[in-house]
């Protein structure tokens, strides 16, 4: 087993049993802490991967962007509401959970019907894989295209991100804001 297979396991295993964590505790700081666990073990398969500029955007804007708005939104919002948060109904299948099971069950079919009709071997990126043997060179196209793409097609939803994340701040702000008594 080479080192890279290796550290690629080791990465993998890290972001799988953090992220599962985060969703099975049930204490919400060590879930946000253990969420900063998986988004850096996810940007360490990206270095891996030869995506250093999805590494870089992984680190810059989901840990140092997102995880702090995270914790901003944690630490604005009142005890009461914690309480009430944590002291919920702790049963893995209820009632009111049936609404996320019922996402969870339908991506996971969507999955699976794109892994059995994907036709893997004919596409672009894998025929060039196995055109170089497996080895993939880093180019300055890759990074120009996310630049051009990022700046022109996806411009829309990328201010639309960044007016949501700015009203959810807001928000908590607002929620955690103490009523004065006239």
């Amino acid at each position: 087993m080479t080192m890279i297979r290796l550290v690629f396991y080791l990465m993998g295993f890290i972001a799988l049993a953090s992220a599962i964590f985060v969703a099975a505790s049930k204490s919400l700081v060590r879930s946000v802490f253990m969420f900063f666990v998986t988004l850096l073990a996810l940007a360490g398969l990206y270095v891996l991967a030869l995506a250093d500029f999805i590494a870089i955007t992984q680190i810059v804007i989901y840990v140092g962007g997102i995880l702090v708005l995270i914790m901003f939104a944690f630490m604005l919002s009142g005890r009461e509401t914690l309480a009430n948060l944590q002291q919920q109904d702790n049963r893995f299948v209820s009632i009111s959970k049936l609404p996320a099971l019922l996402l969870v069950v339908l991506f996971f079919i969507v999955m699976v019907n794109i892994l059995f009709k994907a036709d893997i071997n004919n596409l672009l990126w894998v025929k060039k894989s196995i055109a170089f043997k497996g080895t993939v060179t880093p180019g300055d196209e890759m990074t120009t295209n996310i630049g051009i793409n990022l700046m022109s097609r996806y411009l829309l939803p990328f201010e639309a991100i960044s007016i949501l994340l700015m009203m959810a701040l807001v928000g908590a702000a607002h929620l955690a804001r103490k009523e004065k008594n006239p």
